[in-house]
């Protein structure tokens, strides 16, 4: 039996449906690829969890996974899921928000088949997801999923660039979904004001902070780094 379609808003060329199973956005393939879905079980999240380094893997220790610490995270800028479900697969409990609905109802059915496969259904059970604007609602968004924000992560879409050929066709659906990320010094703003213990921001590794204040740590990558705002240490 199919399931029911969400019923959300696309732009012209996009659309959302099933695809072997998966719910998948899909349009033009040359200009976005392949149809894009949430597959937590299989493919390359099944790789990292099984050889992604574990708790040695950079977003984990931005976000304070180490000596025995697994703090409560929120990933205000969830995406695909890729480091929430990299978190999760780490023990951490992790509340995804995504803005773009799109977006979300792919996580949503993403997490619902993860849920139901034996080798992910407890990592799934550490992840939840609510649909809405992090830089407008953070707070009441955490506090209606009633977790306890101590980290969270940020990983705002860096600003367009003019050679198109260089963005991921991936990518180039999120911009058709949600346009640039001009929003991220608010976004962060509110992070710092509702995260106890530190807000971590992706960024690439040779742009420049976010307006606002200046990271205190820095941790690099080789294509990317993350900038670490520390109100207070994390401590079992």
């Amino acid at each position: 039996m199919s399931q029911p379609l969400p019923q959300v808003a696309l732009p012209p060329g996009l659309t959302l449906g099933y695809v072997d199973g998966q719910l998948a956005l899909a349009g033009d393939e040359g200009q976005y690829g392949k149809p894009l879905s949430v597959d937590f079980v299989s493919g390359k999240a099944a790789h990292r969890r099984q050889f992604g380094g574990g708790r040695g893997q950079l977003v984990a220790k931005a976000c304070g996974l180490s000596k025995g610490m697994t703090p409560s995270i929120v990933d205000a800028t969830a995406g695909l899921g890729r480091d929430a479900f990299v978190l999760a697969s780490l023990g951490a409990q992790v509340l995804m928000i995504e803005r773009v609905a799109a977006i979300a109802a792919l996580l949503q059915d993403g997490l619902n088949r993860a849920a139901m496969a034996d080798e992910t259904a407890l990592i799934a059970g550490r992840m939840l997801l609510r649909h809405g604007d992090a830089a407008e609602q953070l707070a009441s968004l955490v506090a209606d999923a009633g977790v306890a924000p101590q980290v969270i992560h940020l990983d705002p879409m860096f600003p367009h660039r003019e050679k198109s050929a260089l963005v991921k066709k991936e990518m180039r659906v999120f911009r058709e979904l949600a346009g640039d990320d001009d929003d991220a010094p608010r976004l962060l703003a509110a992070a710092l004001d509702v995260a106890t213990h530190r807000v971590v921001v992706k960024r690439p590794r040779k742009a420049p902070p976010i307006a606002g204040p200046a990271p205190q740590h820095t941790l690099e990558g080789k294509t990317s780094r993350y900038d670490l705002y520390v109100h207070r240490s994390l401590t079992r």
